[in-house]
């Protein structure tokens, strides 16, 4: 099969044998996946990372445990928990210590013609809902976690700074909950002080910007993974008394039900489309900026 691979800042397509696929595990032939943000800053270093990227994806299962699982559209939940920590007996297996996760430490990702996945981990696609849709569950599925973790009132005003790929979805999905989203893109000026700011620039500056527009004792949310180490002003953090909430990967059924209610809307999101074969010029495209998403196709 083919496969991408990065290293040392370069991306190739690579020929691989076909993984083994270990007990409790599918073997999943990709049908779509999605570039985010993430798989950019691995390119560029993020985690020392090096092998196959990919954590968004549609697929097909092709082999598994039980044959029930063969021949559905899947996704699927990118953090493989040990099972048996504290974490996981509390139900935090996304924050097990033990944890591999897909395409982003030490587990291949899915930019592969074939790859393997937990079937605890997957989730069937709907069948009102396309491949198109569906690639975006896992980064709608982010967005949702932050109502998952901050209790923001409907009608509450939120600042999201930032309106690239998670900007986007992390709008609608909060002005389906009924919140009011003021909206502060790359080069506008930012002003104000709202209760709940949204941090999703994806840029070092975004996290100075987002603590100088949190009000006292409110609540700073933060959705960037940047690479290498970001300055902050901690002196206006403990004055303001402003709660810091990193926030990162969400559950995929509240996402799953928005997309199939089509209360999140994706085909304005998507830039361009190459078959797998192309995926260095793929990621060529998905860091021009401006680009939203790119998907890679088999």
């Amino acid at each position: 099969m083919i496969a991408v691979h990065i290293e040392d800042g370069r991306v190739e397509i690579r020929r691989k044998p076909s993984p083994k696929r270990p007990p409790d595990h599918a073997l999943i032939r990709l049908l779509v996946g999605g570039i985010c943000n993430t798989d950019l800053e691995l390119q560029r270093g993020y985690y020392g990372f090096r092998g196959t990227p990919g954590h968004e994806f549609v697929g097909e299962v092709v082999e598994a445990d039980d044959p029930r699982w063969v021949g559905r559209r899947v996704v699927g939940e990118i953090n493989l928990a040990c099972g048996a920590c504290e974490w996981c007996r509390r139900g935090l297996g996304r924050h097990c210590p033990h944890r591999t996760v897909l395409g982003i430490v030490k587990h291949p990702g899915v930019f592969a013609e074939y790859f393997t996945l937990p079937v605890g981990n997957l989730r069937v696609v709907p069948k009102a809902v396309s491949n198109d849709v569906a690639v975006f569950t896992e980064p709608v599925a982010a967005a949702c976690e932050i109502l998952d973790q901050v209790k923001i009132p409907r009608g509450g005003e939120v600042a999201l700074l930032g309106y690239g790929k998670l900007g986007r979805l992390i709008e609608q999905v909060l002005a389906a909950h009924g919140c009011q989203v003021r909206v502060f893109k790359r080069d506008e000026s930012k002003r104000g002080r709202f209760r709940w700011v949204v941090e999703a620039t994806g840029t070092a500056e975004g996290f100075s910007e987002a603590i100088a527009m949190t009000e006292p004792r409110g609540t700073l949310i933060l959705k960037s993974t940047v690479h290498g180490a970001v300055p902050v002003d901690a002196a206006a953090v403990v004055v303001n008394e402003i709660t810091i909430v990193g926030s990162r990967c969400g559950r995929f059924a509240p996402a799953l039900t928005l997309l199939r209610q089509a209360k999140i809307h994706t085909a304005e999101m998507i830039s361009a489309r190459f078959p797998l074969s192309e995926a260095p010029a793929a990621f060529a495209k998905a860091s021009e900026r401006g680009t939203l998403k790119v998907l890679l196709e088999t």
